[in-house]
Parts: C-alpha cells; sequence; structure tokens
C-alpha cells in the first residue's frame, strides 16, 4: 500500500502560510516562491482568507504541535518540518526538467535518501525531456490527427518513446524530432505478445526489459497467484486477467486475452517459473 498519495497542487497566485524563521522555514517559503506561490506568515490572516496550506518550522517542538492542531481544525493542510507524524502532506526531493517534473519521496522517513535518489537521476535524464514534453503537447492536434483512436495514439506514442523509439527520452535532441516523426509516423505498434517467467515473487528481481514490457502492456494476463507487487508495475488503465492457464496466452491460443487484446497492441503474460524449470529438471 502507498503511504501516501502523490499529488502534483497548483498554487501560481495562491497564498500559502509559512509560519517560522531562519534555516528551517526559509527553504520552504522558497519552494513555494518557486511554484508561483506568495508567501503568507500572518496566521490569522491564512484563516481568514481561506488559505489552504501551511507550513509550520518552529524551532520549539511544542509550539509546532500546537500550530499544526490549531491549523488543521480550521481547515488547513499541514506540513511540520520534521515531524512527519504531524504532517497531512510531505515535500518530495524535486527534479525539474519543466514541464516534467520528478518528485521522489519517502513519506517523511529520510529526506536525505530521497536526495540521493533525486542526484542519481539528475545524471540520468537529460535536460531536454522539458523541450521533449513541451513539443508533445503543442502536437497534440497533429496526434490525433495522425492516431484518431486514443489506443492507436497510446501504443504509437509507446514505440516512439521507448528505448531505441524515434523519440527515446534518454536520447539528447528528441524534442527536435517530433515533427519529422508526426510527418512520417511508423503507425501503431501491431499485436505482440511477451512471456515473463517469474523466478521469484520480489519485483526487484525483474530485469529491466520485463519492467519496461509491464509498463507498456495493454493487457497483463497472469497466473492466478502472482503477487501484487509484480502486477504493481503494470499500466494502472492495463486490462488485468487472471487465467489458470496463463501458458498458453503465449501461443496465443487464451481466447481471454485474445478478446481484450481485441489483435492489438501488447500482451503480457506472466507466470511462476515451477522447481523442475528453475533448476533444469
Amino acid at each position: 500500500m502507498l503511504p501516501s498519495l502523490p499529488l502534483f497542487h497548483r498554487i501560481a497566485g495562491q497564498r500559502v502560510l509559512v509560519l517560522g524563521e531562519g534555516s528551517a522555514a526559509e527553504p520552504k517559503a522558497r519552494l513555494v516562491e518557486r511554484a508561483g506561490g506568495i508567501v503568507l506568515r500572518d496566521e490569522q490572516r491564512a484563516v481568514d482568507e481561506g488559505v489552504r496550506l501551511a507550513f509550520v518550522a518552529y524551532e520549539d517542538a511544542s509550539a509546532c504541535e500546537t500550530a499544526a492542531i490549531r491549523l488543521r481544525c480550521a481547515g488547513l493542510l499541514v506540513n511540520v518540518v520534521d515531524r512527519p507524524d504531524l504532517c497531512d502532506f510531505t515535500t518530495p526531493s524535486i527534479l525539474d526538467r519543466t514541464p516534467l517534473v520528478v518528485a521522489v519521496g519517502t513519506g517523511g522517513a529520510s529526506a536525505g535518501l530521497a536526495k540521493h535518489v533525486r542526484l542519481r537521476l539528475e545524471r540520468l535524464l537529460p535536460q531536454g525531456l522539458g523541450a521533449l514534453a513541451s513539443a508533445l503537447f503543442a502536437a497534440r492536434t497533429a496526434l490525433r490527427k495522425a492516431f484518431p483512436e486514443a489506443s492507436e495514439r497510446r501504443r504509437a506514442i509507446d514505440a516512439a518513446l521507448g528505448e531505441g523509439g524515434h523519440l527515446d527520452v534518454l536520447r539528447e535532441g528528441s524534442a527536435d524530432r517530433v515533427e519529422a516523426w508526426l510527418a512520417h509516423p511508423n503507425g501503431a505498434a501491431g499485436a505482440r505478445t511477451e512471456r515473463i517467467d517469474l523466478a521469484s515473487d520480489d519485483p526487484e528481481d525483474l530485469t529491466i526489459r520485463q519492467a519496461r514490457w509491464l509498463g507498456e502492456a495493454d493487457v497483463v494476463c497472469s497466473e492466478a497467484g502472482v503477487p501484487d507487487a509484480i502486477l504493481a508495475r503494470a499500466r494502472a488503465d492495463a486490462v488485468r486477467l487472471t487465467c489458470e492457464q496463463a501458458p498458453s496466452c503465449a501461443q496465443g491460443t487464451c481466447a481471454k486475452a485474445a478478446a481484450a487484446g481485441q489483435g492489438e497492441g501488447l500482451t503480457v503474460i506472466l507466470r511462476r517459473e515451477t522447481v523442475g524449470e528453475r533448476t533444469g529438471e
């Protein structure tokens, strides 16, 4: 279960209450301003004006707790610096490729861990990702014209943005290729099936390729007993089926998978290896 619900909250032009001073409060004030918000320091005014978000960063722990209770009773969502037990929301470590933003959070467990994960991602993700996001946004009308059906459009975009695709997200300069791709699109990806034989119930044991298949799948057909932790790696809107004979899907003989896939897109079969298969017996 997720420890919290990740959301991106638009605050441009809105007032946000920041209580406290010094090294704990000022970073929160800068974060609010970075997102276009207006920092308000007056608690009573914030309540009177219906402000919705508050950061509390007093040095005194009891003052923080008292303020958090008071503000929450007034209807505000509250973040108390270094006190996740008092927080309605937490602030992640932010990787900025505007308009693409990656937020890494631990629910307040370790800001340092979130920071170092973000630093690794900084090295991996090219600066041009923001430009690619903007180019795809600007191309929405052309995309709908080239691929009228939503499912067809999604598969074409997946193929273009995937590893080795025309708009590979990890390749610099992909934003400059959007127009050329739309002028001569390869069309939607044809129907295909990939099979994953699970050697363990740990999603960390999935290969990079297998994890990518799950993230792109239109249909996920699994044997009973495949753990939720594995299924959680699939797209949220993928059709999910449980099949007593999942191996048959890989041969195209599963009627349920064929009907769900409608002959198009990617179907991923999940089955658990038997002891004999793992040992080669």
